[in-house]
């Protein structure tokens, strides 16, 4: 075991696998007994200390409310025309406040037709990435856990599916086949399991030699009941992390394809669709496409800012980083190590 020494006399111990533990002072305050003030902190408590986590969930948790109770709120205008309010410049509440971010060349309400994409898209998004997520660490932690054939048949599979541009396998298949949300789903589901399997595999292959998988196996617990119970536990705050940052890309890739046509098909709308509709119109009625880019650019950008503070917070030694104010963190880097 090494001590790290840093600035205003904090002390940082690194354990022998290299992974870091809380410094012994974190705020001033003594830690009692060597444990860090995050040990036993709900998530919810961390959350709130890091204001942009804090921002990223909340507006994660208002786009799915938006999706899930918006296009009951709002009805059937996102579908009703108006040719005399035909593109109405948005911030303009003569007409109404369903028309505030303006009309569609149909007289359409914007905001309308923004809430009922989302539920469009959050319904491609969610799914796609469950069904990757669940199918993909199955199959990696058995590969992983049982090693020999299985895993070398499960590593040479995901290299073939990966040898694949995802986003342009998408596009092969949904030609072939007829573009639908259904369809899309299943696509981008199949080309993203091999993220998972792989990252399944990596963590459980090291954790069936673990002390604790050895002594669950002495006691003749079988192998599912210890990927269950002792492998799953600890990989998933990974599997968390990496589905996270797969939603984006899967709502990017699904905005992809609605804009090059073959994703989602009128009547109904997503995101990425009404972007694909308003591009047309960039110099007369630049808010067709500004809008919805701008919820894919937030919502995305949400959802990585969210990712990175769950890895932190579900990492045993980094968790204590987030019981530090932002601007004294920097205080607590190791700067050389005593053996």
């Amino acid at each position: 075991m090494s001590i790290a020494t840093g600035p205003y006399s904090s002390t940082e111990v690194t354990d022998p696998t290299g992974s870091q533990v809380a410094p012994t002072d974190l705020t001033g305050d003594s830690v009692a007994k060597g444990k860090a003030p995050s040990a036993k902190m709900p998530l919810w408590r961390l959350l709130l200390r890091d204001p942009m986590a804090t921002v990223a969930a909340a507006i994660l948790v208002f786009v799915l409310l938006v999706a899930a109770f918006g296009p009951w709120l709002v009805g059937d205008a996102a579908y009703d025309q108006n040719l005399d309010e035909s593109n109405l410049p948005p911030f303009n509440l003569d007409t109404g406040f369903m028309n505030i971010l303006g009309t569609d060349p149909l007289g359409r309400s914007m905001l309308a037709r923004l809430i009922v994409a989302c539920r469009t898209t959050m319904l491609v998004a969610v799914p796609a990435v469950l069904i990757s997520c669940v199918i993909g660490s199955v199959i990696g932690m058995w590969a992983g856990y049982h090693r020999g054939w299985r895993e070398t048949t499960a590593m040479r599979i995901a290299d073939v599916m990966m040898s694949f541009p995802s986003l342009l396998l998408a596009v092969v298949v949904l030609y072939v086949f007829s573009p639908s949300a259904a369809n899309i789903v299943l696509v981008l589901a199949f080309t993203r399991i091999p993220i998972y399997l792989r990252t399944a595999r990596a963590e459980s292959a090291e954790l069936q030699s673990r002390i604790f998988v050895d002594a669950a196996r002495t006691f003749g617990a079988s192998s599912g009941s210890i990927i269950r119970r002792h492998v799953l536990p600890i990989l998933l705050p990974t599997l968390l992390t990496v589905a996270t940052l797969d939603f984006c890309f899967v709502m990017l890739a699904e905005s992809s394809l609605s804009f090059l046509g073959i994703g989602i098909q009128p009547p109904e709308i997503s995101w990425g669709l009404m972007v694909s509709q308003g591009r047309t119109y960039l110099q007369t009625a630049w808010w067709l496409s500004f809008f919805p880019g701008l919820a894919i650019v937030v919502t995305t950008v949400a959802a990585t800012v969210l990712a990175a503070w769950a890895r932190i917070a579900t990492d045993p030694g980094q968790r204590w980083r987030l019981t530090v104010p932002r601007k004294r963190r920097r205080m607590f880097s190791p700067r050389k190590a005593v053996a």
